[in-house]
């Protein structure tokens, strides 16, 4: 996937989860944070990063903040957005006769339900931009929403579906997510319990481009 126009500038303060302040160019900027997430390792005050500038003309934010730049690793894209455009398109490589995005499924909405000769898969997609000493970890802040959503894979994978979780790893030199336990321990028992039940955890590693981001490995956890 690629950004349309990217510009780059300094992180200055985060008023609150969905704006940031930024300075472009000698000035300071309110900008949009696409992600929601904390983040509090990464956005800290002096950082690089970068932003894509708007496609509508009349928003009150000039630009989006999608990625930062963290010492001793290298940019990390922060685009909530951007795990699942990915998947979408490496999908598209992987040889599927069908590809439905955000399909219905018990009291969730898995991101892609695809079928091959006959066979119904489900693939919930998750992005990792918690990184600590070379290991991603997720979530980076407690999610009750993950949580179901590898219950219901657990359900489907026991209704006759080959279910999977890719966790898109949104930064370069990071091969292994592991479950953040000292986040949210119960997302880590549902971690387990998805994988004993068969559900597949896939590992999709990426690469960072100045305007874009782009799955380039693929490992088994």
């Amino acid at each position: 996937m690629k950004y349309r126009e990217i510009t780059e500038g300094t992180f200055l303060s985060r008023p609150n989860r969905f704006v940031a302040r930024v300075r472009i160019e000698g000035r300071e900027e309110t900008v949009h944070v696409k992600n929601t997430g904390r983040c509090k390792e990464l956005l800290l005050p002096g950082a690089a990063v970068r932003l894509e500038t708007a496609d509508q003309p009349a928003r009150k934010t000039k630009y989006d903040l999608v990625a930062v730049h963290k010492p001793g690793l290298g940019w990390v894209n922060l685009d909530s957005q951007a795990p699942n455009k990915v998947v979408g398109e490496w999908l598209k490589t992987q040889g599927f006769d069908r590809i439905q995005p955000e399909f219905p499924y018990g009291n969730s909405r898995i991101d892609f339900a695809m079928e091959k000769a006959g066979q119904p898969y489900l693939l919930e997609v998750k992005g990792c931009t918690l990184e600590i000493n070379g290991v991603g970890y997720f979530p980076d802040a407690p999610t009750q929403r993950g949580v179901k959503h590898l219950r219901e894979l657990i359900w489907a994978q026991q209704a006759g579906y080959q279910c999977g979780v890719a966790f898109v790893v949104q930064m370069e030199g990071v091969t292994e997510v592991r479950p953040n336990l000292a986040t949210q321990p119960e997302f880590g028992r549902a971690w387990a319990e998805a994988k004993a039940a068969g559900v597949k955890i896939f590992f999709l590693l990426c690469r960072v481009g100045r305007n874009s981001l782009e799955i380039v490995d693929q490992r088994e956890g």
